[in-house]
């Protein structure tokens, strides 16, 4: 018996252990926001190796911090400024889960009084032991909301707002959810509708919608499981959940369509399950292993955000084609003409299929012209991906109704928005010349001076300067007290900490470019032979994570590429044919970068998505992303085509007739496929999360291009004017 005939034929186990999965995964769906993490770290960074030695030699309190922004009061420089920030820092310090703040109670710097003389700062060290940042920050920010209730009458102008990279990441995360449940609640109805007009009937329209959303939950369930393990970001939730709407209902509409022509030509309900289950399904899972290549690549990638994307996009694509070809056969034998309930129009497949027929007869007629036609406009889109920017997007991106989001604000009004980007250079001196020998102390003395002269620089701190400010040189680190070296240098004298506060005028993408200078230059102005200097810090870690992600990219293709290549090989037994569906991919990947150049980048329609100017450039994770996925989902419509004009062939239709034929039956399900692919990832570019927003707009412009006139146009006139060549060195039959 062969396996489709065994998955009909034991439906009612495999619905059994479904089942049972079910039982087992979906509630632990429900919490899958509680076990993902909403850091970012770059393994093996420069920057993550500062963070170490600030959580372990240097033992500083603020190896993790946060900023409280104290505004609508005086400056701290008066005296009512100054009570209100005492009652503030006592209250901290009461918190477990801070380990030391830092205010102008502690050092009467400029630095913490607003130009405006309005509002200041408290620099918060998070203790190691308080638990992951993602419960952290929202106790932290319980604690003020009573603290601010408490001094509303003494000060009812009074804000304590909490920002800096941690509570940002936390926002921009809980953003990420908010908008995937907001992007669900618009995508599920419109695919609804969508499915019941492609079909003509209520059931068969949603068979798969019921599909997708049970295999994103059931991914969901095995990523908390995963999760507890294997540290996954809660980037991993929008990942599935765009993908699960799409791959899911997809593959869904695939099986059902497959199901209702077969019963339209005679079969039984389970025959026609039968040959749903063993052609669809044949066609799902080669699919489903062309769209997972592209995540296992981005394994690779040593980003841990990249790679819980990986991971999502792996389990989702699992669990869709695993319910579309092996549960969905059986209910649909079991539904037989129960599937077309609520059926409100006639004749609607026969009538596609004659214009699709009647496209496909005119392509092969006219291939040269069909190429021509279609590849123009692709290629003049394509072009302009050559000019898209890795980087730090500018502007104001942010969402403005987050907390970290407003805080920065506030900063910004103060002038002191760059505290945090604050640059942290450690400096490990050879042991045969410590800090505690002049030669040492005079080496990172003349380095500290350097840095603190240079304009883009708003302060340094360091301890030389602490010295210095006590009237004191190298007998410091003998005299003061731990409490004022701590986190400045290490008990052996070998390691210290330069921490820079950038100038207010810096940029983002300035202030990478400014850490990567320090990181070349370094060690000439330090000029100590056998020292190393380590740059962490935002500014650090954003370069970091550019350069993991751009430096990757040529490896990723390659290997996307070659997977790619040897799945088709496979599936197909030709040369020819998988080396022009890569062709096309790429086609498609140029056109979408090409479009978000221009959108995004340029600022040519970004009013339409909420952007209010051109962002200059597009986060460096972006491109590799949308590669991978992009070129995984453009070959589902190759694959739908490609196995179809294989049928005809063996049933004996000529080349031409076969192309005609594939494109017949081919042509509805495809542009359906695609249009609810379109609907769900246009829901994700109304969101408020900028990375979100721009990854739903590129996928949704290479689904547009490559389900029209790629797949339907250039696909079909190149098939067609290679003719027998096609199939070498395969056989013809």
């Amino acid at each position: 018996m062969r396996i489709a005939e065994r998955i009909v034929e034991r439906r009612g186990w495999i619905a059994v252990a479904w089942l049972v999965g079910a039982v087992l995964l979906l509630p632990r769906a429900r919490s899958v926001e509680q076990v993902l993490d909403v850091s970012a770290s770059v393994e093996g960074s420069e920057s993550d190796a500062v963070k170490r030695l600030l959580e372990g030699p240097l033992r500083s309190q603020y190896a993790q911090f946060a900023v409280l922004v104290v505004g609508g009061v005086g400056s701290p420089a008066r005296p009512a400024g100054a009570e209100v920030l005492r009652r503030i820092t006592d209250r901290l310090a009461d918190d477990p889960a801070i380990s030391a703040t830092f205010s102008w109670l502690d050092n009467q710097d400029t630095l913490f009084v607003a130009p405006s003389g309005r509002g200041t700062f408290i620099i918060a060290g998070l203790s190691a032991s308080a638990g992951p940042p993602d419960r952290v920050v929202p106790r932290l920010r319980a604690a003020t909301r009573e603290l601010q209730r408490s001094l509303a009458t003494a000060w009812p102008a009074l804000t304590l707002r909490w920002t800096g990279e941690i509570p940002l990441n936390v926002d921009m995360r809980a953003a990420s959810s908010a908008d995937v449940a907001h992007a669900e609640r618009r995508a599920l109805p419109l695919t609804a509708l969508l499915l019941f007009v492609a079909f003509g009937a209520i059931a068969a329209g949603l068979i798969p919608v019921v599909s997708g959303a049970l295999a994103i939950a059931l991914a969901l369930g095995a990523a908390a499981v995963a999760a507890r393990i294997w540290p996954l970001s809660i980037l991993l939730q929008s990942v599935v959940t765009m993908l699960g709407l799409g791959l899911g209902i997809d593959y869904g509409l695939l099986m059902v369509s497959r199901f209702r022509e077969a019963r339209a030509g005679g079969q039984s309900p389970k025959d026609a399950a039968e040959t749903a289950a063993r052609h669809a399904g044949h066609t799902i899972l080669l699919s489903a292993a062309a769209v997972a290549i592209g995540f296992v690549v981005l394994l690779t990638v040593p980003l841990n955000e990249i790679r819980a994307i990986a991971a999502g996009g792996l389990l989702v694509v699992l669990t869709s084609a695993l319910v579309a070809t092996t549960l969905l056969p059986g209910i649909l034998a079991w539904l037989g003409a129960k599937v077309d309930w609520g059926r409100f129009r006639r004749r609607s497949m026969e009538q596609s299929t004659q214009r699709w027929r009647r496209l496909g007869e005119l392509v092969t007629t006219h291939p040269w012209t069909a190429l021509i036609a279609g590849i123009i406009p692709l290629a003049l889109l394509a072009t302009q991906s050559a000019r898209l920017t890795i980087g730090l997007p500018r502007g104001d991106w942010l969402p403005l109704s987050l907390e970290s989001t407003q805080a920065l604000a506030d900063l910004r009004t103060m002038g002191r928005s760059n505290i945090i980007q604050g640059v942290r250079i450690a400096v490990e001196f050879p042991t045969s010349t410590p800090i505690r020998r002049s030669a040492g102390w005079n080496a990172l003395a003349r380095f500290t001076d350097t840095l603190a002269a240079d304009a883009r620089v708003e302060r340094v701190r360091s301890i030389i300067g602490v010295a210095r400010a006590a009237g004191m040189g190298r007998t410091a680190l003998a005299v003061l007290p731990d409490d004022a070296t701590q986190g400045l240098v290490d008990s052996a004298g070998t390691r210290a900490l330069i921490e820079l506060f950038p100038a207010e005028s810096l940029g983002a993408q300035q202030l990478v470019e400014f850490a990567r200078q320090l990181r070349h230059d370094g060690p000439t102005l330090l000029g100590v032979e056998g020292a190393r200097i380590l740059v962490g810090g935002l500014p650090a870690f954003n370069a970091d994570y550019s350069d993991a992600a751009a430096g990757r990219f040529p490896a990723v293709v390659g290997l996307v590429l070659a997977g790619t290549l040897m799945a088709l090989f496979a599936g197909t037994r030709s040369v020819l044919i998988p080396l022009k569906a890569v062709a096309l991919n790429l086609l498609s990947v140029a056109a979408a970068f090409g479009a978000l150049t221009l959108v995004f980048q340029e600022g040519i329609g970004s009013q339409l998505f909420g952007i209010a100017e051109p962002l200059g450039a597009v986060f460096s994770t972006l491109p590799v992303i949308v590669f991978c996925i992009v070129f995984g989902l453009s070959m589902d419509y190759e694959v739908f085509l490609i196995t179809r004009v294989l049928e005809a062939r063996r049933s004996g239709l000529s080349d031409r007739r076969s192309i005609v034929e594939a494109v017949a039956t081919t042509g509805h399900v495809i542009t359906s496929a695609a249009g609810i692919m379109l609907v769900v990832f246009a829901a994700f570019t109304l969101g408020n999360f900028l990375f979100i927003k721009m990854l739903g707009f590129a996928l949704a412009v290479a689904v547009l291009v490559d389900a029209t006139i790629v797949r339907m146009v250039i696909g079909p006139a190149l098939l067609q004017l290679a003719g027998r060549w096609n199939w070498w060195p395969g056989r013809r039959g």
